[in-house]
């Protein structure tokens, strides 16, 4: 009896909480998605008109919502908007970039067998010829664990060849979290890595499963205007070429050597894995890069608290998309970005039309449209580092990056793996609406490293990106999953990522009431969460503990 009369109980408690829970409209998601991913933005890319589009958009949206601006300071009075100084870099016409194999020039495409960035380094010039090609495995120096692919290698004038992801991603097993793709399997860390130890160049052996994404992706990504916050030192962090090959080519590449492309990546699955020079194989490359520094914007709304005005709770979604690139078979130049994150844009500005209407919360929320983080995850990276109101005293982040436009799941997950109480507290919260959590079906994709929550996790505010999940209400998890390998396979940063008629956002809509209901708690709450402690983001939390007493 006492087990049916509980049940009960906290059957009228969710169906209360529920029902004091905002409902949210998914046909005006839908709506301020198709114009957020029409042509008429131009693929959203910082510094263009299609982000002065955007910046309007928002704000209007936010101040018809009855919000208040939360951005930069200007004579006394917030601003819209955070300026957000970025170095931008473009390739000059057709960069000229061919192999020499066994005495022969073999000429490369760009976006075909390669994919070549603009040099972030300070360069306007990419001027090499024949530059000795040398393997490095997985391109991993991590003392912590022991581990060193480059052996003191003398890398000057060299161009680094280096494979994507971990040693442990072919077997899931060692030290590397098996499965699980540490910040080391990142491009990102690669080209860091070896600019780091003196290398000319850095170039990644693409294959789709160590990357998460086919080479359509790269080639989209890669092969248009390049971002990077402002650096005192750029060439410490980028070496002078960065780029992607396709495997086909690498593994041509390595035989034209005497080398077995396979051979080696398992012996770069070992400690003792030494660098391999490939014998008799070079790099040229010519192109001229243009670089300026532009100013793009961070978009900032704001509800001060009632009584805790000083401590915020941070909602978040990028506004921006990699803008307009080569032509597609279809001849369609635009990347519209409509889930990638036009989805994430909309449904926090529904997210604070909810708030906006409910009474005022005791501390305060942000509304955080951030820009660039195709380019690298910089706009979050330069809040985090020029926060509008302290970290220390920053509640959560709760990010949104691609919100589900078909039907409700009976799951959800969050981008990647980390144990804190923020997951614990979202946990609790979802299953008042039967959602149960789903941990990361792929690991190996490092998705905590991917999304805008990452630059405020490192810096020890609890973080977090929702994912929606797969086992559809509609259809089961045969359902959710097709469409998420669709979309990886034929939109993702493509083209092809445009707004569909059919999209009524019922699950991004039921969604929003899931994440409406943490933020609220969380905002009418003297509680912290923190990180558990094993980690490594525990401890950065705990040295400002003091300020949150």
């Amino acid at each position: 009896m006492k087990r049916v009369v509980m049940s009960v109980l906290a059957l009228s408690v969710s169906t209360a909480v529920m029902a004091a829970t905002p409902k949210f409209d998914g046909a005006r998601i839908s709506a301020d998605v198709k114009e957020l991913a029409s042509d008429a933005y131009e693929g959203r890319s910082p510094a263009t008109a299609g982000e002065a589009k955007t910046i309007a958009f928002l704000s209007q949206q936010f101040a018809a919502a009855g919000l208040q601006p939360g951005g930069d300071l200007q004579d006394g009075k917030r601003l819209w908007t955070q300026a957000v100084p970025l170095l931008k870099g473009d390739i000059v016409g057709i960069p000229q970039l061919s192999l020499q194999q066994a005495g022969k020039a073999v000429p490369l495409e760009q976006g075909k067998q390669i994919a070549v960035r603009a040099a972030m380094n300070g360069a306007h010039q990419v001027d090499i010829s024949k530059a000795p090609l040398v393997f490095l495995g997985y391109g991993v120096k991590a003392p912590e664990k022991n581990w060193d692919d480059f052996k003191g290698v003398d890398l000057k004038g060299k161009i680094a060849v280096v494979l994507i992801n971990d040693p442990d991603f072919e077997t899931g097993q060692g030290d590397f979290d098996g499965k699980g793709m540490t910040y080391y399997g990142r491009w990102t860390y690669k080209y860091e890595e070896g600019a780091r130890q003196g290398a000319l160049g850095v170039l990644i052996v693409h294959e789709t499963a160590p990357a998460s994404y086919g080479w359509a992706t790269v080639a989209g990504s890669n092969t248009n205007t390049m971002f990077d916050v402002v650096r005192e030192t750029p060439a410490e962090s980028h070496p002078l070429l960065e780029g992607w090959i396709q495997r086909d080519l690498a593994v041509d590449l390595f035989r034209s050597a005497g080398l077995d492309f396979e051979a080696l990546k398992q012996q770069a699955q070992q400690r003792d894995f030494k660098p391999v020079p490939l014998t008799g194989a070079s790099l040229d490359a010519k192109y001229a890069v243009k670089t300026e520094v532009i100013t793009s914007h961070n978009v900032a709304a704001r509800l001060d608290g009632s009584t805790h005005a000083d401590e915020t709770v941070v909602y978040s979604a990028h506004w921006d998309h990699i803008g307009v690139g080569e032509p597609d078979a279809r001849g369609d130049r635009i990347f519209n970005g409509a889930l990638d994150n036009a989805s994430g844009t909309a449904s926090l500005v529904e997210l604070a039309r909810g708030f906006a209407k409910a009474p005022r919360p005791q501390r305060s929320l942000l509304f955080l449209a951030v820009t660039a983080e195709e380019k690298g995850l910089l706009g979050s990276e330069y809040y985090a580092t020029h926060p509008l109101y302290p970290l220390e005293k920053t509640v959560a982040v709760i990010n949104m990056d691609g919100m589900a436009p078909f039907s409700p799941s009976r799951d959800f997950g969050i981008y990647g793996t980390a144990r804190f109480e923020l997951l614990d507290q979202l946990k609790t919260v979802a299953q008042r609406w039967d959602i149960r959590y789903t941990p990361d079906p792929k690991p190996e994709a490092g998705l905590f490293f991917r999304s805008d929550h990452f630059p405020f996790a490192k810096r020890g505010v609890p973080a977090l990106s929702w994912s929606a999940g797969q086992d559809w209400v509609d259809g089961g998890i045969a359902a959710g999953r097709k469409a998420s390998d669709d979309y990886t396979a034929k939109r993702y940063h493509q083209q092809g990522d445009e707004w569909q008629p059919d999209w009524k956002f019922a699950g991004a809509a039921r969604d929003l009431e899931v994440l409406y209901t943490l933020g609220s708690e969380l905002a009418n709450s003297r509680a912290w969460p923190n990180w558990n402690a094993e980690e490594a983001f525990r401890a950065v939390r705990d040295q400002s503990a003091a300020q949150r007493r």
